[in-house]
């Protein structure tokens, strides 16, 4: 999973409807294990201003992506925005050579949150400079919101995954129009009463 996806999916909402949420970044042992998966220092807790720093790149990735999500562009303010969070780091270029080409490659230099956020900035830029933004996607089940890349031929993944939040979507369809037929209800209707459950 890329690191900026992971970091935007930290605050995670109950996908089955139950209105609850939870901001993992508020857990020691889950920062701990997200530093682990990928590959980045070990580091201490932040402190609240790293967290409110870390939550301002979060809230600022997410709103980025509901814009391309949307069918829009973010603004030129988020693009200074993200800018900032990327001059927070620092890097250092190496050469290296494996079976007969090079590759540059860009280490961290710093061990600290101000990098770690840099990281994440860069990884978001990555996917937009290499990837295409419009294949960034947010969850089609309202209850789950959950950030994910569309790698699929034709772009046409609507579920961050389909057998839970798109099968999920499909039985309260499902259960919406059996009750609408069982009410005497017309199509347009249906849909709505099962949605709105």
């Amino acid at each position: 999973m890329r690191l900026w996806i992971d970091f935007a999916n930290s605050e995670c909402h109950d996908w089955r409807g139950s209105g609850v949420s939870e901001d993992w970044l508020g857990d020691p042992a889950w920062v701990e294990e997200w530093l682990r998966r990928h590959d980045l220092p070990p580091m201490d807790y932040p402190t609240p201003d790293e967290l409110r720093r870390l939550k301002q790149l979060r809230y600022l990735i997410l709103r980025m992506v509901s814009a391309y999500a949307s069918e829009s562009v973010p603004g030129p303010e988020d693009l200074i925005e993200l800018n900032r969070f990327l001059a927070e780091g620092m890097s250092i270029r190496s050469l290296t050579a494996a079976d007969g080409s090079y590759r540059v490659e860009s280490l961290p230099a710093g061990r600290d949150w101000r990098q770690i956020r840099a990281e994440i900035a860069a990884s978001f830029a990555a996917t937009l400079s290499e990837g295409e933004a419009r294949r960034i996607r947010i969850c089609d089940n309202s209850d789950c919101m959950w950030v994910y890349y569309d790698d699929t031929r034709n772009r046409s993944k609507r579920f961050c995954d389909d057998k839970l939040c798109g099968n999920l979507i499909k039985v309260r369809r499902f259960r919406a129009r059996k009750k609408a037929i069982a009410r005497g209800l017309n199509g347009s209707e249906e849909l709505n009463v099962g949605l709105a459950e």
